[in-house]
């Protein structure tokens, strides 16, 4: 049944749709009644939007009517196409009918075309014999002309003498020959005219003068290289065909160029200076000529000299650029035209001739250059000149040598071996004065601080500012480029255009300031003020406080965080607080400092003779360490109680430094080398400590802050001989490199450590020591009770301490005493209290145990007031006070492998622990054992 409704369904659809509209208007009515959104694109999407319109209850009747007026819209439209087809049907027909009809107009106009071209070709074939008529006259016309040609040339060939000299005196020698060459071929041309019969050997004699003249020309071009002058001469030796004896005869004036430059240079120099007329050093040779030249002028003429053969070797650089740039151009015409193969050969061959000519020519003009040089060099004894002048003169070579690398990649041996001798002359004679110089200024020196700013660096100093021109410290200063950018261009390349690399710098010392000395000892009022403010904040701790601990070698230390408590109980043993931490260093430290940038400007100058630069620079410091050793550290009383001994590795860095460099047998002659062996003459005399120093006054606490200025300034040397070990490292040859090191692990090193022997004699002079034994001497040791009060000797100790500490604040406010300075001296102090306390206990004649008891209370309560006045921890030696107190303790069998085990304490004390201690509990033999004991383990230290 569903299925026969649906039959019915689509038949009436179809009978609607073949069903029209009743009229014409009622149709149009429908049209219009369709909606604006149909007409609007073709990407409209028709389903969708109707599927949209759907009301949300559907009805079916409502779409039923819907759909029929769809489809009536759609058959309307479909009529109405239909229709409009149908009316411009007769349109189509006409214009259809219209192509046909230009079709056939244009078969028309092609046959039309054809019959014209027919008629041409036939009156073509007409005009022949006009035509050939033309070409007869044509020929007789060319006839005359090449009459006329003919008599022209010989008209000018007539003329050529005066035009070959216009062009000579223009300079024009290409043009000049190539005219000579074309009347030489034109006069062989007209021979049969008898008025040109003789010009061919007038011409040929012209030719040679034209080629003399260019030779002449061609010398000019080694003292001032011009490319166009320099190509008309190469043009016009290719036109003669003599391109390889051009270049025979340009490498002989180059010679002779060098040869007659430095010559009229360093005679001009010498006649200058005799100030007469005379002609007689026009006759020398130039090596006599060279000692003629006096101090003053020796070093302008030599910048001369070099400007001179500067100029001479950018022209022959130029000259070789020249032929690179012409080689390539030629070889791109050649490659683009390749007709003419043998012409081609022939300019293949000449150009390698002159490239290997050029090629070996660059070592012997430069071999020329250096024995030029060389001569001049050695010709004059530098050994007595000054500083800032053997410098500028050392520069200047290395400039030269830096030239002849970059010329002809050669190492410049001649040049550096002159230079050698020159230096190594000239620098002992140098080092020499130096050393006395040095002496002089540690003999006066009165070791008062040199304020300097807390940002001072050896880079501020002049003789230091070519390493910042140079942060490489293989390159020297003349050799290192302005920046990273430029650093591949050459020196010719640089100065090709303009310019000369041996102009006289002005020295800008003069210009400069050294800012780094501070006004009164501080960098500002403002830092003046704070140096003396109170303390109660942590931003007022110096930063070396707030650390945890501060190495004594260096002052560094690892940044660790740190209570408030330990930096308020640290504020008591730093007396720096009251001046800015600037360097501590001398007049005579900052003058050793320049001497050693002085020496470092000439070995990096001149590289070949820096082991001797290098060992001459060691002396310095070594001559500084021994004269602070000398004046503050050696006392052979205080050193033989053992405990401030130095180092054996410092003892052995003062034995060398005595038998290598110290004179202790000074000559009775007044200069100290004329009558001294040779091995004494590079020897310097022990100096002396200037009688302005006093360190025998306790109110100064025996020079204390003389002696932390000249430690701590040798320390602070030591610490610019570590900066600067890189720089050191880079020049020095790697055969004398362990020497470097040996140096810097055996010597450099050492300068803190001399820091001990130093303030051990402060510690030793600042405490009295002996009233504390003889007040010890006092104490009642054999006592039958307990005792709860200590004896008066902890006090009067105490008290000591507490005097020393004032005499330290003191003494600070004259001189920053740096934290591992005061930490020494404490260290030094409290290990000889402790060493007094035991060798006053060791000697007690009697005593109980009691009596030992109250010998630990006095040591405690000396400890706990001790604490509070030093924050070093662990206290020195304390063990060695309580283990000497305990042993009293031991048994007989204990008392022997103690005895053995504690080699620290000295016979007597040993003695005294058997014979008091154990004296009552033990027979006599095995006493008399004990005692053996102590003198076997003795016997090893004698």
């Amino acid at each position: 049944m569903q299925k026969i409704k649906s039959l019915m369904t689509r038949q009436e659809e179809l009978r609607e749709l073949h069903e029209e509209p009743p009229d014409p208007q009622a149709q149009q009515e429908i049209i219009n009644s369709i909606e604006e959104v149909y007409f609007s694109n073709d990407s409209f999407d028709i389903v969708k939007y109707e599927l949209e319109r759907l009301p949300p209850v559907l009805s079916l009747q409502e779409l039923e009517e819907y759909r029929d007026k769809l489809k009536q819209q759609q058959a309307a439209v479909s009529k109405k196409v239909a229709d409009l087809i149908l009316e411009k049907q007769p349109a189509y027909v006409e214009e259809l009918e219209r192509v046909t009809s230009l079709q056939s107009g244009l078969q028309l106009a092609a046959v039309i075309c054809t019959n014209g071209r027919r008629h041409l070709n036939i009156a073509k074939e007409g005009f022949t014999q006009t035509s050939l008529g033309l070409l007869a006259n044509q020929r007789k016309r060319q006839l005359l002309i090449g009459l006329l040609k003919s008599l022209r040339t010989i008209k000018t060939l007539q003329r050529t003498d005066v035009r070959l000299s216009e062009m000579l005196e223009e300079e024009d020698y290409p043009g000049a020959i190539q005219l000579c060459l074309e009347c030489q071929k034109a006069a062989s041309t007209f021979k049969h005219y008898s008025c040109i019969s003789e010009l061919n050997s007038k011409l040929q004699d012209t030719l040679e003068q034209i080629e003399e003249q260019l030779d002449v020309a061609l010398s000019k071009i080694c003292k001032n290289f011009d490319i166009n002058h320099y190509t008309k001469v190469q043009q016009a030796y290719r036109l003669l065909g003599k391109t390889q004896t051009a270049m025979d005869q340009l490498h002989m004036h180059f010679t002779q160029a060098i040869h007659n430059t430095v010559f009229q240079v360093v005679l001009g120099y010498v006649e200058l200076c005799a100030g007469n007329t005379d002609t007689k050093f026009q006759k020398l040779q130039y090596k006599d000529l060279c000692t003629h030249i006096t101090s003053d002028s020796y070093i302008p003429c030599l910048a001369d000299l070099c400007k001179a053969l500067w100029e001479v070797m950018l022209s022959y650089y130029r000259t070789m650029q020249w032929h690179e740039n012409h080689d390539q151009d030629e070889a791109a015409v050649v490659s683009s035209d390749g007709n003419n193969v043998i012409g081609t050969e022939e300019n293949s061959f000449d150009r390698n001739y002159v490239k290997k000519k050029l090629e070996h020519g660059l070592s012997r003009i430069w071999q020329d250059v250096q024995l030029k040089v060389k001569t001049y060099l050695l010709g004059t004894d530098l050994s007595n000149f000054k500083y800032d002048d053997f410098i500028f003169v050392l520069d200047v070579i290395s400039r030269l040598m830096q030239v002849g690398e970059e010329f002809c990649g050669s190492k410049s041996e001649v040049l550096q071996e002159s230079i050698r001798k020159q230096s190594v002359n000239y620098f002992k004679t140098y080092h020499r004065t130096r050393l006395e110089e040095l002496r002089m200024f540690l003999e006066n020196e009165t070791w008062e601080l040199c304020p300097v700013k807390s940002s001072f660096s050896i880079l501020q100093l002049h003789e230091f500012k070519f390493l910042e021109q140079s942060r490489s410290p293989s390159v020297s200063p003349s050799k290192q480029p302005a920046s990273a950018a430029s650093s591949a261009v050459t020196l010719f390349q640089q100065y090709c255009a303009a310019g000369n690399p041996f102009e006289i710098q002005a020295d800008s010392k003069d210009d400069e300031t050294e800012d780094v000395l501070a006004s009164n000892g501080y960098e500002s009022d403002e830092q003046e003020k704070s140096a003396y403010q109170e303390y109660d904040s942590d931003s007022d701790v110096p930063e070396e406080l707030k650390r945890d601990y501060v190495d004594e070698q260096t002052g560094d230390a690892p940044i660790k965080s740190v209570s408030r408590e330990t930096l308020r109980s640290r504020k008591r043993s730093d007396y720096n607080l009251n001046k800015v931490n600037a360097p501590i260093l001398t007049n005579t430290t900052l003058n050793v400092i320049r001497l050693v940038g002085k020496y470092m400007q000439m070995m990096n100058i001149l590289k070949p003779i820096a082991f001797d630069v290098i060992h001459f620079m060691s002396q310095l410091f070594d001559y500084y360490l021994y004269a602070v050793y000398t004046f503050f550290g050696r006392n052979d009383m205080f050193e033989s109680t053992g405990l401030g001994l130095s180092s054996s590795r410092l003892r052995t860095t003062l034995n060398r430094i005595q038998e290598s460099l110290i004179d202790l047998e000074v000559s009775a002659d007044p200069s100290g080398t004329l009558t001294a062996a040779e091995e004494r003459k590079e020897k310097v005399p022990s100096p002396h400590l200037s009688h302005l120093v006093v360190l025998t006054s306790g109110n100064s606490l025996y020079g204390l802050a003389e002696r932390v200025v000249a430690t701590e300034s040798l320390v602070f040397l030591a610490e610019q001989f570590e900066f600067l070990q890189p720089h050191l490292d880079a020049v020095m040859p790697a055969a004398k490199k362990p020497f470097l090191q040996q140096f810097y692990s055996q010597t450099v090193s050492t300068a803190s450590e001399l820091r001990k022997p130093v303030y051990w004699i402060v510690a030793a002079k600042a405490i009295d020591y002996e009233q504390m034994l003889l007040l010890m001497a006092n104490v009642k040791w054999d006592v039958k009770e307990i005792m709860s009060q200590h004896n008066v000797y902890v006090d009067a100790l105490l008290k000591e301490f507490e005097e020393f500490n004032r005499r330290l604040n003191d003494v600070s406010k004259r001189v920053r005493i740096p934290l591992p300075v005061s930490n020494i001296l404490w260290e030094h102090c409290i290990r000889l209290a402790n060493r007094t306390l035991v060798e006053g206990y060791a000697n007690v004649k009697k005593c109980s145990n009691e009596g030992r008891a109250l010998m630990q209370l006095d040591f405690q309560q000396f400890l706990m007031k001790l604490e509070k006045l030093t924050d070093i921890r662990p206290i020195p030696d304390k063990e060695f006070v309580e283990t000497y107190i305990k042993a009293y303790y031991l048994t007989e069998n204990d008392m022997e492998s103690w005895i053995k085990e504690h080699r620290e304490y000295s016979t007597k004390q040993l003695t005294n622990l058997v014979n008091i201690c154990l004296g009552t509990y033990i027979n006599k033999k095995a006493r008399q054992k004990l005692l053996a004991t102590i003198d076997d383990t003795d016997r090893p230290k004698r």
